[in-house]
């Protein structure tokens, strides 16, 4: 039996968080909408109410049932967490004089608690909350404060129940670890057994039975989620596995040919298809983003379903689909809000099953079970890289020639970044090829060509990122490199706009 935590969710933007670090303390946990508690799921061992952008006192405020939980499991109230269930219990939220948000230390901590083992007086925590907790339900105690925060803290005292207004999940919260792991393992007595070689031993052991002897196909795109699903799928079925890896002709450089022998040596048997001549025919003229974004999905799926029909028998398709993946497609009421499959439309088109053996697991858990399997290193840290390729790096229309253009500037700054030993240091990296022309002056001769703009971001989990700050002596040899040796442009820029405001990729 799987011992979690369950991650309830009341729309808080951290929420994601919570789970990666509990997931970080080897503790498997499960995010769910507030109101679809697993009450039959003998596995659960404790509960985090997470915050919400809502006060509790909101008509429109999301509520679960407290009576249920209570005295059950161990609970943790985070921020709205911890204001529900204070005033759920006959306490008061009301509003904060002024907005608590960003830096406070600590001036009381009660480290007999057994939340607070090890979180001394002066520990920094993050605050986030227009609302503040006024007074406690009977039978309740303040066991932390901070100088503006009376109530940064509070426990029941014949209840395992407990809250914090602050975020012990956010890198701020210098004691926010050892918080959680003061919950996750003191509290609710989790045995910490996860972990890659687990997942990847229990994980096998279902694939054998969901599968048995079916034939199974995959779509690889050349990234780390789908490259792991399929080796460890391969670790599973065997022979029974096919992978159907298709060019769209706005890959990176040699990428197509790179990527078939990584594979190959993986010992995956995989079908490679070159697309490209029906993808540039079919974005011909197409400057708006999201219609280049349907055209290539559809055309990608038109292309696998006729590869995947050659192969007799298959009843099943796999994905590379992850947990954040389907945590958005849901929204805390349920609906779909964005589909995040892979090749979206496929399973229903094919009358397929669908097999997505990564579906519990964060993208750096993804990396982990990757160097469990024997993957090597190039493969697991690969940046992330859009679907439709660089047809979303090319600002307007798509032409062979923009793209070729596109291919060696990119393959000189991603080439460059590895050699400088800096690749591994940003999250996700690129070039934007501009629909501007700029003056220059090459030789004696005026030009007018190109500009292109290279993006590089630092981040932990792409919901923000900052732009990532590159030597200026790498800056400048890039920029040098690009105008000299790629034909077609004499203007390189540098984004330096994070997320939020702007986005990672441009389109």
């Amino acid at each position: 039996m799987q011992e979690k935590i369950i991650i309830l969710d009341f729309g808080s933007q951290t929420t994601q968080l919570i789970g990666r670090r509990v997931r970080e303390l080897n503790t498997y946990c499960e995010i769910l909408p507030y109101n679809k508690f697993p009450y039959d799921d003998p596995g659960v061992i404790g509960v985090i109410l997470s915050g919400s952008p809502f006060s509790v006192y909101d008509e429109k405020a999301f509520k679960t049932d407290l009576s249920k939980l209570i005295g059950r499991y161990p609970v943790l109230g985070i921020c709205y967490g911890a204001q529900l269930l204070s005033y759920d219990g006959g306490g008061s939220v009301e509003p904060a004089p002024s907005r608590e948000y960003g830096r406070a230390l600590l001036a009381h901590s009660d480290t007999s608690n057994p939340l607070l083992h090890g979180i001394e007086v002066g520990s920094q925590v993050w605050m986030s909350h227009g609302d503040t907790i006024t007074s406690l339900p009977t039978g309740y105690d303040i066991i932390a404060s901070t100088d503006e925060v009376a109530c940064a803290a509070f426990a029941a005292r014949d209840n395992k129940v407990w809250g914090v207004q602050f975020h012990p999940e956010v890198f701020h919260s210098s004691c926010g670890t050892q918080l959680l792991q003061n919950f996750v393992e003191g509290i609710c007595g989790s045995h910490c057994s996860w972990s890659a070689e687990s997942f990847i031993e229990t994980t096998v052991a279902a694939l054998r039975q969901q599968l048995g002897d079916d034939k199974v196909v995959l779509g690889l795109s050349g990234g780390v989620d789908s490259s792991v699903a399929a080796v460890l799928l391969n670790k599973a079925i065997g022979k029974n596995l096919t992978c159907i890896f298709v060019d769209h002709g706005m890959l990176r450089k040699n990428e197509f040919a790179n990527v078939m022998a990584d594979y190959e040596g993986l010992g995956l048997n995989v079908v490679g298809v070159d697309a490209s001549d029906k993808f540039f025919a079919e974005l011909a003229g197409v400057t708006e983003p999201e219609r280049k974004r349907k055209i290539i999905g559809k055309g990608f799926i038109d292309v696998f379903d006729a590869e995947a029909h050659k192969i007799k028998d298959v009843k099943w398709l796999a994905q590379g689909t992850i947990y954040p993946d389907c945590i958005e497609s849901l929204s805390i009421t349920g609906t779909t809000i964005k589909s995040h499959h892979n090749v979206g439309g496929l399973p229903q088109k094919m009358n397929l099953k669908l097999c997505e053996p990564l579906r519990l697991l964060f993208k750096d858990e993804v990396r982990a079970v990757g160097r469990a399997l024997g993957m090597p290193e190039h493969l697991i840290k690969r940046h992330p890289f859009p679907g439709p390729g660089l047809a979303v790096r090319i600002l307007g229309d798509i032409t062979r020639e923009k793209v070729r253009i596109l291919q060696d500037a990119d393959d000189i700054f991603i080439s460059g970044l590895r050699q400088w030993g800096l690749y591994d240091q940003v999250w996700q990296a690129g070039v934007i090829l501009l629909p501007v022309q700029s003056v220059g002056v090459m030789g004696d001769e005026r030009t007018y060509e190109r500009a292109v703009a290279l993006r590089a971001v630092t981040s932990t989990d792409a919901m923000t990122a900052d732009w990532a700050h590159l030597p200026y002596d790498f800056m400048a040899k890039v920029s040098n490199d690009i105008i000299n040796q790629v034909r077609g442009v004499n203007r390189v820029c540098y984004d330096i706009s994070s997320k939020p405001p702007a986005t990672i990729e441009w389109e």
